[in-house]
């Protein structure tokens, strides 16, 4: 029975993480020049942001790459505490964590953090300190 949950966790997680959408084929027009060309004007302004981006990335420094780096990271994380702080996403995150809960670790971390690991051994031991080291996690920062 362990060896079929401890396969069903590895394949879920494997799933998490598999690339989902790489049968997805979306047409591109290119220019001779090799860059893809807009088809709209909001792909057009898209794509003139990218470039400009990539020519600024170019003339900083190592330095200032990485402090850029930094904030952006920053950024990121802050968007999602904010988009996990309503209750709806709590509840299904929840509902997931009582299933498996190295999987609502995962999916409230956003990555493979110390914190998976820890449950997912613990959920492996036994279900029952893996399912509350995991609401601890998802209701400790609350």
């Amino acid at each position: 029975m362990r060896q079929r949950y401890f396969l069903l966790c590895l394949f879920i997680v494997s799933l998490a993480f598999g690339n989902l959408d790489a049968a997805i084929v979306v047409p591109t027009t290119v220019t001779p020049s090799g860059e893809p060309a807009a088809t709209t004007p909001a792909e057009a302004e898209a794509l003139a942001a990218v470039k400009e981006y990539r020519e600024s990335l170019k003339e900083m420094s190592g330095k200032e790459r990485r402090q850029l780096k930094r904030q952006q990271r920053k950024a990121v994380k802050k968007a999602m505490n904010d988009y996990q702080d309503s209750s709806t996403n709590t509840l299904l995150l929840v509902i997931v964590t009582i299933l498996l809960p190295p999987l609502g670790v995962l999916l409230y971390e956003g990555e493979l953090t110390s914190r998976f690991w820890i449950a997912l051994l613990l959920t492996l031991l036994f279900y029952l300190p893996g399912l509350i080291y995991a609401l601890l996690v998802i209701f400790g920062n609350a």
